[in-house]
């Protein structure tokens, strides 16, 4: 454990000295939390090492770039090979089995919805990538979540400060503000489906 938290101390050294591309490339490799990366990469905004839009720009990227890499690990690795070697990205069997419930549940609109609770979101791209879903769409409704949750966790990085540590803690009211916004969004997505297969079948 202590070589873990050594390991983490020095990726954040790595992050510092790359700047943009150290978050691009710390989200991209989902070793820790994009929450932490991203109130980190807030907290450099602060110290005026970077700049706010860049930031952001990098940021989205990395946040989509890892979920691609999920995706395709998803469409041609299969289940069976993220059961055994997910643990290296933070993906746990229970995750996976979340995920495809929602996925199977509620069809692709929730790859943006998912993005947002935290069992699901980083395994969302699983069943997506299994399903052989559609880059195009799957890469939209992924950059459609990524924006606002890179652009949650710089701001509140940047206002915490030296104190970015605690972002746990500051952003739970957010998130469950986002949450809602985005159960929002899935129950408008489902009744304009349910009204255009109505619209269909009559």
């Amino acid at each position: 454990m202590e070589f873990f938290y050594e390991w983490v101390g020095r990726l954040f050294e790595w992050i510092q000295d790359l700047g943009y591309f150290g978050i691009m490339l710390g989200l991209m490799m989902e070793v820790i939390p994009s929450e932490i990366v991203l109130a980190y990469g807030g907290y450099l905004v602060s110290e005026g090492d970077i700049h706010f839009l860049g930031a952001m720009i990098f940021g989205t990227a990395g946040g989509v770039l890892a979920q691609l890499f999920i995706y395709w690990i998803g469409r041609y690795g299969g289940r069976p090979f993220l059961e055994k070697y997910g643990k290296y990205i933070l993906i746990r069997k229970h995750h996976i089995d979340y995920a495809e419930e929602w996925f199977n549940k509620y069809g692709t609109g929730v790859i943006f919805t998912a993005r947002f609770v935290p069992i699901v979101r980083h395994a969302i791209s699983i069943p997506a990538g299994i399903s052989k879903m559609s880059v195009g769409r799957f890469t939209l409704l992924t950059t459609l979540a990524v924006i606002p949750w890179t652009a949650l966790f710089l701001y509140l990085g940047y206002v915490l400060g030296d104190q970015w540590e605690r972002i746990d803690e500051a952003a739970g009211p957010y998130i469950q503000e986002i949450l809602l916004v985005a159960l929002g969004v899935m129950i408008v997505y489902f009744i304009v489906k349910w009204m255009k297969s109505t619209k269909v079948r009559s």
